[in-house]
């Protein structure tokens, strides 16, 4: 082989080399000139999603009935907002600003919704209508956790047999390996006023502890945090 023709094989080997090298530090970047591209926006396709979203949480409030089905279609619609990124259609920033706009007491059951419809079997959400969709949350639990391994057939049969409390015992024993301590359902009135406040603290606290623990849990760790290091006596004579 002449000179110039290794010449050329050298130069051509290090242009690839040096191409290759700039390839891979692209792909071990954290950092990107070039941020991924948004999904393609299908305006009617989003008008659709979003319109039967309003319909259904404005039927919700007013028709009991056939609720849990209703619920099944609500979070698989929600699913493809946050995946299309329907909340554009209305120039809205982010998915949390569009469940802002519809869920304005609390985000939790949207995400408790949409949860049944990733984790759950089409054949288990089609039985919800009779089970509930509380229980389905707690079926969702354990399909995300426990995943490929998730047998529904035994669970959908203790869910339509079982009261909630006790299911939602049963799901957390299967979780946690542990049975839970007996417990009793505290009932007292809200004001609407007060409610946006409440469901924050608790959302904050099971961010801060762990969107695994109950509300009941968040709740005491809220009164335990505002009660450390006071005493009867202090407060008493503050507010007197």
């Amino acid at each position: 082989m002449s000179a110039c023709a290794w010449a050329d094989r050298i130069s051509s080997t290090l242009a690839l080399s040096g191409v290759r090298e700039r390839t891979l530090v692209g792909l071990t970047s954290l950092i990107s000139k070039y941020p991924p591209m948004l999904p393609k926006l299908n305006k009617k396709r989003a008008q659709f999603v979003l319109t039967k979203i309003d319909e259904i949480l404005a039927w919700e409030q007013r028709n009991e009935t056939e609720r849990d089905t209703r619920f099944v279609e609500l979070g698989r619609y929600l699913c493809e907002v946050r995946a299309g990124q329907y909340w554009r259609v209305e120039n809205l920033k982010s998915f949390d600003e569009f469940l802002e706009r519809r869920f304005p007491e609390s985000r939790r059951k949207a995400y408790y919704l949409m949860s049944i419809h990733e984790h759950l079997p089409p054949q288990v959400r089609k039985e919800l209508k009779e089970i509930g969709w509380t229980k389905g949350r707690e079926l969702a639990k354990l399909a995300r956790a426990e995943g490929q391994r998730f047998v529904c057939a035994p669970w959908v049969h203790k869910a339509r047999s079982m009261p909630r409390e006790e299911f939602a015992r049963e799901v957390e024993k299967e979780l946690t390996g542990r049975d839970s301590e007996p417990h009793e359902i505290r009932y007292f009135k809200l004001y609407k006023s007060q409610i946006p406040v409440i469901e924050q603290a608790l959302e904050t606290a099971a961010l801060m502890l762990g969107t695994d623990k109950s509300r009941g849990y968040c709740l005491e760790m809220i009164c335990a945090d505002f009660l450390a290091g006071r005493t009867w006596t202090t407060e008493t004579q503050r507010y007197c």
